[in-house]
């Protein structure tokens, strides 16, 4: 059976969402919705997730699953949007739980939330099964740049969220909290094992100048030519690049509100006694 893609592009994050439908039985999943964030007015879109949902309608798409790579740091998640208008099961990696942790702290969050994954539909286990429609899919684990990284393995694919870049971006950074780049590096090159033909598709894309965007890679390409880990390059050579390429990175713009927003699984913080939400800003610790 040949899975039907269809991708998202949203140009202020550089982000990368995907429909991924069985075409005979109708079923689909969403990979790594976003929702719109303007920080400077703390106002919400859903102007891409709209598209989302036209899309599954024309299609006459059933929804089964919302699926997130990780806890993204750079857009909101719009799982609770697209879940509340189209039905389907949000799913993320069971490491979660260690994310939900780290940050419990950092944001130090209200008393009723709870860092054991309750706020998404499933967890996650590495090399777990599942199905969209009658699509098969496999979970790998790929820890390093989040304790909490899966990518998604249906068919001839996987979604690889931010493990890894088009080969002339390279790979993600490794320093946020959690983040390790020895394990980017043995998560990569797991991902790499795989037959050469494997199609690989990225959830950001930052093109050199004169390049258009692109989502999609194969094993074989990024194996012969990523400028971060293609063949040849070792774990120490790849450690040490990142860890020098980390410290000049800043944090990314939407990276507190983000962090805030998808821990919860894409809710936002609760309502405060006034009838307002508010994002927090921890000073002078991240």
């Amino acid at each position: 059976m040949s899975a039907r893609v269809h991708p998202f592009f949203d140009d202020t994050t550089c982000t990368y969402s995907y429909i991924l439908a069985d075409p005979v039985n109708r079923i689909c999943a969403v990979i790594d919705a976003v929702k719109e964030f303007d920080y400077s007015s703390g106002r919400t879109d859903t102007r891409l997730v709209d598209r989302v949902v036209s899309t599954i309608e024309d299609e006459r798409y059933q929804l089964e699953w919302i699926l997130e790579t990780h806890i993204h740091a750079d857009h909101l998640s719009a799982a609770p949007d697209l879940k509340k208008r189209l039905g389907g099961r949000v799913g993320i990696g069971e490491k979660i739980i260690d994310v939900q942790s780290i940050f419990r702290e950092i944001f130090n969050t209200e008393e009723g939330f709870k860092p054991d994954g309750r706020q998404f539909d499933h967890l996650f286990k590495d090399g777990e099964s599942f199905a969209i429609g009658e699509l098969q899919g496999k979970i790998i684990h790929t820890p390093g740049h989040t304790p909490a990284c899966i990518c998604y393995h249906i068919e001839d694919m996987v979604f690889v969220g931010d493990t890894i870049f088009m080969p002339d971006v390279g790979t993600a950074r490794a320093d946020f909290p959690g983040g390790d780049a020895h394990l980017l590096y043995a998560s990569i090159r797991n991902l790499l094992s795989l037959p050469p033909a494997t199609r690989l598709f990225i959830c950001h894309d930052y093109p050199p100048e004169g390049r258009e965007v692109r989502y999609e890679t194969t094993v074989k390409e990024q194996r012969e030519s990523n400028m971060h880990v293609r063949d040849g390059i070792s774990e120490n050579e790849f450690v040490s690049m990142r860890k020098t390429r980390d410290a000049g990175l800043d944090l990314p713009t939407l990276m507190i509100p983000s962090v805030q927003v998808n821990m919860r699984g894409g809710h936002l913080p609760p309502v405060e006694k006034n009838g307002v939400r508010y994002i927090k800003v921890p000073l002078d610790l991240l």
